[in-house]
């Protein structure tokens, strides 16, 4: 008979926790299946009990022992009633995720009543109320037995206290002990002190009986016989492979033994000293598998408590995708297969540490759930955000507007692509009505603006050969009229009409460049010509009106100065508060840039004239 903690390991194998609460129902038949025409193997002191699938199965099983003759076994009665309500258990808890997931608040929940349960438990009770008999009329026989063997003793006490009588009942006494051995169980409490009774009073009576020495040496010599052969038998069940099985046939030969009447005095020391010394060796088998299996079962508590530390020490917060869960998942799974390949633990320990696992785990999947469950409710909403994108595309696609409608269908095509994952049932086919309206649109206008793409193409090609004028204007400095060359090709670069976009910002640095070379190389600066113009009108100013004039000039300058200075600022910070995250962003970046470097050589040029002034005016004061 296996002891409740055993029980709860046993039912512990059929209904697994591989699984959260929502899938246990689907999960417990088939992992309750096992090998071998679906009957578990025997352990010790187990009878063989059959693998159940269901409710409908449990039900049946406690049905037909409720309606059979037959004794019931406690140890299926156990597992019967355990397995019942695990599997109600699962199907409450799935119950319990449906109502949740279809909008349900949990507090909320209400199990649904079950059929079968009220027909399980008056199953359960007819069985009871037959055991409950049948241990009554156990203890009734037994009651019997007690005062059979009793008056038994008394009889022969009687007879053992007439010595001559002795001979004349031998065949009397005889049959009482033939009696004693026909009569079975009594009450445990009273075994011991009745069977130490009536040996006691057989011995007498033996001790007492006068009877011819043939008979008497022929009585203790079948006696003798007979005990050593139960000594023999003794002897062999030190080589028996199975410990349990050889200490259970001991206790049978004790019982046999018990029962055997007495040797020659001579004898009994040393017969009683021969089987006591076989049974030692059997005992101290039996004894030292005990204490293997204690230190076993403390190495297999050492082990499942590793597992629970490890499935307790997953960090579920850093677990942020699909594939960080599912590993996990592996991990568990792994972990709660080495758990059915461990023994039990101390009896002591045995359901708190499989509860400790359990809880551990349905937390981890409960976790899981909750984290599929959110992920699935962020895919619908990025499912709803890119159907309203799909629609407006489509909305658009027939559009003429060809700049105000490309622009828009860019920022659409931008926020799709800021917007996460959706269900992948839907991803493909959402994503070809998207873009199918996108491609509808541009084809539609590259048909449309092929024309004005020729012209920007040629203006292209015409810019590209005014930069390579002013490159050979670079490379040969002997020219004499480089400097109005490079006036007529800025003119005419100025006249070239819009180039394609995309070659506008490379075309004109490239200008830009050749054209800042030139200036240098030729000294052509309008800064300078205008400085050199400026210092011959101011001394023709000096010489005909004198210095009266300049302090006002001076004043106007220095005001003129620091507005300039105060505007370039601006600018600059400007510049840095501007976002330059596309190619059109950029250009206008550059483009404020290069004034502001015009500015600083205006500024540059406004200070030397300043400079120039207040030479004049110390002139004047000398």
């Amino acid at each position: 008979m296996m002891n409740s903690d055993e029980l709860a390991a046993k039912v512990e194998g059929q209904v697994s926790t591989e699984t959260p609460a929502a899938e246990a129902a689907q999960n417990v038949a088939a992992e309750a299946v096992q090998p071998e025409n679906n009957v578990e193997p025997l352990t010790e002191g187990e009878v063989k009990l059959p693998i159940l699938h269901s409710k409908e199965e449990v039900l049946a099983r406690a049905q037909e022992i409720a309606q059979s003759e037959e004794g019931s076994d406690r140890q299926e009665l156990d597992m019967l009633k355990q397995l019942f309500y695990k599997f109600r258990k699962a199907e409450q808890l799935a119950e319990r995720a449906a109502f949740i997931e279809a909008g349900g608040e949990a507090e909320a929940f209400m199990p649904q009543i079950d059929p079968l349960e009220e027909s399980f438990k008056e199953a359960m009770q007819t069985i009871r109320q037959r055991r409950a008999e049948q241990q009554a009329e156990q203890e009734r026989i037994k009651q019997q037995n007690l005062q059979r063997k009793l008056a038994i003793i008394d009889r022969i006490k009687e007879m053992a206290a007439s010595p001559e009588e002795a001979n004349k009942s031998y065949d009397e006494f005889r049959n009482l002990q033939n009696e004693w051995k026909e009569i079975k169980a009594v009450p445990a409490e009273n075994a011991t002190e009745l069977w130490k009774n009536y040996q006691l009073y057989v011995e007498q009576f033996y001790d007492l009986l006068k009877m011819n020495s043939e008979m008497r040496e022929y009585d203790f010599k079948k006696n003798l016989e007979a005990k050593t052969r139960l000594c023999e038998m003794a002897e062999k069940l030190a080589d028996e492979a199975d410990v349990i099985s050889a200490f259970n046939q001991l206790q049978g030969l004790h019982q046999e033994y018990k029962e055997i009447g007495p040797v020659a005095k001579d004898l009994r020391e040393a017969i009683w000293s021969r089987f006591k010394a076989a049974s030692t060796v059997i005992n101290k088998r039996h004894q030292d598998h005990f204490l293997a299996m204690k230190e076993k079962e403390e190495e297999n508590l050492a082990r499942k408590t590793a597992l629970c530390e490890q499935v307790e020490g997953i960090a579920t917060d850093e677990l942020k995708s699909f594939a960080d869960w599912n590993a996990k998942t592996e991990q568990i799974i792994a972990l709660q297969a080495e758990w059915k390949t461990i023994g039990y633990a101390p009896q002591r320990m045995n359901t708190q540490i499989f509860e400790r696992f359990r809880v551990a785990c349905d937390k981890f999947f409960q976790l899981k759930a909750d984290y599929f469950r959110n992920v699935k409710d962020e895919l619908n909403g990025n499912l709803e955000k890119k159907i309203a994108l799909v629609e407006k595309a489509e909305a658009l696609k027939d559009s003429t507007d060809w700049r105000a409608t490309g622009d828009a269908l860019i920022r659409l095509q931008k926020e799709w692509k800021s917007i996460g994952a959706i269900p992948h049932k839907h991803s493909e086919a959402l994503w070809k009505r998207f873009i199918g309206a996108c491609d509808h649109f541009f084809e539609e206008k590259n048909k449309a603006t092929a024309d004005q793409r020729n012209e920007e193409n040629e203006n292209l090609a015409h810019k590209q050969a005014i930069v390579e004028q002013l490159q050979a204007l670079l490379e040969d400095p002997t020219q004499n009229d480089a400097a109005q060359r490079v006036r007529d090709l800025q003119k005419e670069w100025n006249e070239i009409g819009h180039v394609p976009f995309r070659e506008k910002d490379a075309i004109f640095k490239k200008y830009r460049v050749a054209c800042d070379a030139l200036y240098k190389q030729f000294n052509l600066t309008a800064q300078t010509r205008r400085l050199n113009n400026f210092k011959s009108n101011l001394k023709a100013t000096v010489s005909e009106n004198g210095t009266a004039s300049l302090n006002r000039d001076h004043d106007r300058m220095m005001r003129a100065y620091e507005a300039l200075r105060n505007e370039i600022q601006t600018y600059e910070n400007n510049i840095g508060f501007l976002s330059a995250s596309s190619k059109k962003g950029n250009s206008l970046v550059d483009e404020m840039k290069r004034k502001v470097e015009k500015q600083k050589e205006e500024l540059k040029l406004l200070a030397q004239k300043i400079k120039a002034v207040e030479e004049e005016m110390k002139k004047g004061d000398a």
